[in-house]
């Protein structure tokens, strides 16, 4: 005779088994994900509103992020690599990643390189004198790269990059591109990034973009710029 308890046991582990089969065939986790914002969606104004903000991280950088997850099918090596090493090698890859993987990259390391008013920091003492070195003064740099990021013409970025060289660089890339992929023709580090698509001011600037590039420069992480600096310089050196 079996035991009634043993019975409901091997009950209950039947009805557990399809649970446990779903789970091991369940997909891996996405390994691209929206990354929080550092501060709140009205902390940047009045430089960057919060309307603005909402939207361009929780849709525009979230759909990036989406699609490119939704590419590891099709290569399986995105899973595998950090996203620096994605755009280093982003040749390997279709249109579709290159824009995806770019715009997550881009919008990330964005977010990263602003701060409310008065709590981003100045220029280092090691990045001022690079700044004065390159381009003459700290407000030449500025108009320099307000000029660049004026001249992107549709949709881009324009970046501050330590090149190969060891040196400064302004330079300006179209849609979701970068100074780490191999495909662009400026290469470098990153140490500043302002986004100059439409969808980064149009809510509160419409057309004029060189409003936009002047309110942003309050509100620019100097802390964060001079990390990178410090990070991108050590790096030449050791090479």
């Amino acid at each position: 005779m079996t035991h009634p308890v043993g019975t409901l046991a091997i009950a209950a582990l039947a009805l557990l088994m399809p649970l446990a089969v779903v789970a091991a065939d369940a997909p891996a986790a996405a390994p691209f994900s929206l990354p929080t914002l550092p501060y709140a969606e009205d902390a940047l104004l009045p430089a960057i509103d919060a309307d603005t903000m909402r939207i361009h991280h929780g849709r525009h950088h979230k759909a990036y992020v989406d699609n490119l997850n939704g590419k590891v099918g099709q290569f399986p090596a995105l899973a595998t690599q950090s996203l620096e090493q994605i755009q280093s090698g982003i040749s390997a890859f279709d249109t579709a990643v290159r824009n995806n993987a770019g715009g997550h990259y881009n919008h990330s390391l964005f977010w990263t390189l602003m701060a409310p008013v008065g709590q981003g920091g100045e220029p280092s003492a090691a990045l001022a004198a690079a700044i004065d070195e390159r381009f003459g003064s700290m407000d030449r740099f500025r108009t320099g790269f307000a000029e660049a990021a004026g001249r992107v013409f549709g949709s881009g970025w324009a970046w501050l990059v330590v090149t190969p060289e060891g040196s400064l660089a302004i330079t300006t890339t179209a849609n979701q591109d970068n100074p780490l992929m191999d495909v662009v023709a400026e290469r470098g580090e990153p140490v500043l990034a302002l986004d100059v698509w439409e969808h980064a001011y149009y809510l509160k600037y419409q057309n004029q973009r060189a409003a936009y590039v002047q309110a942003w420069w309050p509100v620019v992480n100097w802390s964060e710029a001079n990390r990178r600096f410090q990070a991108a310089r050590a790096g030449d050196q050791a090479d």
